[in-house]
């Protein structure tokens, strides 16, 4: 009976945080904080509570690796390689440049503050260089940024996670600065980069090629069989020394534009578990943090002076030059330069500090660095957006559909968004070239109610069309109707 109760209470406290941890995104629209950092507070209060089990480091590294391999993949899909091709220069010298640029500044910072050595100086600059756009979209809300700043932001994110985990890694396996150590990191870095490009590339086709192709018994086996084949791609890619991490990225961003029975299911699928990750990640990362040590003063101190350093001085400084060639206006570079905000990989990499000396103090500044950023540049990206007359969208939820389903894939079948800067917006049906003929518009639909599909119907910025376009006709002349026009600026 003694068993049986406690496991009955056990699962009452899953089922409990797991039902807070799914409604905890509404108490952003309140406290302009991100759900997971609430988590984070919560689980490190709950640890300092004698007798309550924490789990080991290694138990924490592994859900979080698996939380961080469904968010990259749902990024990489959200993103699709339509968008990344346009945002392409920005992500990589942001994702890949950046990265190195930021660690070399922040560790210049840690070194002169902290009075550590050189090796776990750039240790702790490689664990607080990535980025969470994550986290932004949490503080958002039910807003979406429109335009490529959005798109900067995901795959920025999407790159350079990838970089500091496999940077790190490398680092820590050569355990020194020396030339020959640092020549060896270079090559694993590059092999980890290469074999993860590649894994993910190649997994994508097949995995495609198995969506298309190979059925199954029932519409919810879909999305499993896509989540437990990108889980089988992060280990593929894991023992043949390459970066998992990287190829579940790729992987979504190949699969993110690729039309597949069931796709929509296994988008919806993906992005809820995806949300539902991040909060487990940072839930699980709570029970790491030691509350005191980081009320040691020289633990948040200067972990207070590099967090607000890297937000208005390292990320300006390394990201302004970076993003001069790229097609983004003014507001939109100041914009992406602030809203490079902190999530859970920083907090992933700061525990591999742990077992080193001066870890746990490294470690707890590298917490206090993920505060700052998110707490205090969080709470203001909103407020940044508005100031900076940031485009965008309402993003509702619509929990009525109208459809049909169909046994073969629809030729010409199209589902658009209207984006801002294309000729479709703000231009009526009759008045658009290309849709004059062998092209018929079966819905538009604007925020989350039908419009009339009349040829005096003005299209707006964010309204969805769904198009029948003629097979005789190439469908690449109207899709880009509906695309930016690219600009350099």
């Amino acid at each position: 009976m003694h068993e049986s109760f406690t496991f009955g209470l056990l699962v009452l406290c899953i089922g409990g945080a797991g039902l807070v941890a799914v409604q905890s995104h509404a108490l952003t629209r309140w406290v302009r904080i991100p759900a997971p950092a609430l988590f984070l507070a919560l689980a490190s209060a709950v640890a300092q509570i004698p007798g309550v089990p924490e789990p080991s480091h290694q138990t924490v590294e592994r859900v979080v690796t698996l939380a961080l391999v469904v968010i990259l993949f749902d990024g990489g899909m959200h993103i699709g390689a339509g968008r990344m091709r346009t945002a392409a220069p920005a992500v990589l010298t942001l994702g890949v440049v950046g990265t190195f640029a930021t660690v070399a500044g922040a560790a210049l910072l840690v070194h002169v503050l902290l009075g550590v050595s050189w090796y776990l100086s750039v240790l702790v600059a490689t664990a607080i260089s990535p980025t969470d756009p994550a986290v932004v979209f949490s503080v958002l809300g039910q807003r979406e940024v429109e335009g490529p700043s959005g798109t900067v932001l995901e795959g920025e994110s999407g790159a350079n996670d990838p970089v500091g985990i496999a940077l790190m890694a490398a680092l820590i396996s050569a355990g020194s600065l020396s030339g020959g150590a640092l020549a060896g990191v270079a090559g694993t870095f590059l092999l980890q980069m290469g074999v993860g490009a590649a894994v993910g590339l190649v997994g994508a086709r097949l995995l495609l090629l198995a969506m298309r192709r190979v059925p199954l018994p029932a519409e919810g086996l879909h999305p499993v069989r896509v989540l437990v084949s990108v889980t089988l791609l992060f280990g593929i890619a894991t023992v043949l020394h390459g970066s998992g991490f990287l190829a579940v990225f790729v992987a979504g961003i190949a699969l993110g534009d690729e039309r597949a029975p069931y796709k929509r299911e296994i988008e919806r699928f993906h992005s809820a578990l995806s949300s539902l990750a991040e909060v487990v990640a940072f839930a699980m990362l709570g029970f790491t943090v030691d509350l005191h040590e980081l009320s040691r003063t020289d633990v948040w101190v200067p972990g207070v002076v590099i967090g607000l350093a890297l937000a208005v001085v390292v990320r300006p400084v390394v990201g302004l030059p970076l993003l001069l060639p790229v097609s983004l206006t003014g507001r939109e570079r100041s914009f992406v330069l602030f809203a490079g905000l902190k999530g859970a990989v920083p907090l992933l990499l700061g525990t591999l500090l742990l077992p080193l000396p001066q870890g746990p103090r490294a470690y707890g500044v590298v917490v206090i660095v993920v505060l700052v950023s998110v707490v205090g540049q969080g709470s203001l990206v909103p407020t940044v957006a508005r100031l900076l007359r940031i485009e965008m969208r309402a993003v509702e939820q619509e929990p009525y559909a109208l459809g049909v389903r169909l046994r073969d894939a629809p030729q010409g079948a199209h589902r658009l968004t209207v984006q801002a800067g294309s000729k479709a917006a703000g231009s009526t049906l009759a008045g658009l070239p290309g849709l004059a003929e062998g092209t018929w518009v079966s819905a538009i639909v604007r925020d989350g109610q039908l419009v009339p599909v009349r040829a005096n119907a003005e299209l707006r910025v964010g309204d969805e069309v769904l198009l029948l376009i003629d097979p005789e006709q190439h469908d690449a002349d109207v899709l880009c109707l509906f695309a930016p026009i690219s600009t350099h600026r």
